[in-house]
């Protein structure tokens, strides 16, 4: 537990929530650390197969970047937000990066860095009653990371409109632009995500995790190229297929080892 995130493995799953609740679990600097240790230590953890993340309370997933601790270092004469240019790594690159499924699961407003943080991960399952917007045009920020990920996910002219305008939209209109996976009532959020994450660890991990690799490296290439990727890791040569196959032939469910 670092300040404002709370973090725990639990059955293969890490969980991570972000905890000010009072802030709207706003990203203060400790928490965007947070953020970089906590999914760069999941990525290398063998015990973690799956990661969901949500927000405290019912209000917020995340408001975006702490901009009442921005205002007081540009008080202060700190040095500009520079995207990228930081000692620190980026936090949203370091979840889009994690070699594991992330799921992250928004239980009210989600805004700004909030959404960026929300489209850094695989899968998003909203309440609906969460609001989404990228509101930076109305701020004098940049969204560097939505900038180029939101282009990935819904139509360009959505894109544009919802960066231009920094307008918020519902979860079903989020739904219908395709990005989020699934809105279900606010009281069933948590529920619903807990059953998505079990059913991810109940898959074989290596699949999962060369399913990703391959999207990742190939979302741009030729088909031709594509297909010919050497991506890592490799389920074909691994104990789990093997396991895979003789646990259907003997009709019982595969005990999966990661190898």
């Amino acid at each position: 537990m670092t300040d404002g995130l709370r973090v725990e493995v639990r059955d293969r799953v890490g969980y991570v929530t972000i905890d000010r609740p009072e802030r709207r679990n706003a990203l203060g600097n400790d928490v965007m650390a947070g953020l970089v240790d906590t999914y760069v230590r999941f990525d290398a953890d063998d015990d973690v197969w799956a990661v969901l993340v949500t927000g405290a309370g019912d209000q917020a997933f995340s408001a975006g970047r702490d901009l009442k601790e921005l205002a007081g270092r540009d008080t202060a004469g700190g040095p500009p937000p520079s995207p990228m240019r930081q000692l620190q790594r980026n936090p949203f690159e370091v979840v889009l990066e994690c070699r594991k499924p992330t799921v992250a699961a928004l239980n009210g407003w989600t805004m700004g860095g909030g959404l960026e943080l929300a489209m850094a991960c695989d899968v998003r399952l909203a309440a609906d009653t969460a609001k989404l917007a990228l509101p930076e045009a109305l701020r004098g920020m940049g969204a560097n990371f939505g900038s180029v990920m939101l282009p990935r996910l819904v139509p360009l002219g959505i894109a544009y409109d919802l960066l231009y305008t920094g307008r918020t939209i519902t979860a079903d209109e989020a739904a219908r632009w395709g990005l989020v996976n699934r809105v279900v009532p606010a009281a069933e959020l948590a529920a619903t995500a807990e059953e998505y994450v079990r059913t991810l660890v109940s898959n074989a991990p290596l699949t999962l995790r060369r399913y990703k690799a391959v999207i990742q490296s190939s979302l741009h290439e030729a088909p031709a190229a594509a297909l010919r990727l050497d991506v890592r890791p490799d389920p074909y040569s691994s104990e789990d297929r093997v396991e895979g196959v003789r646990a259907f032939v003997e009709k019982r469910r595969p005990q999966w080892r990661a190898r």
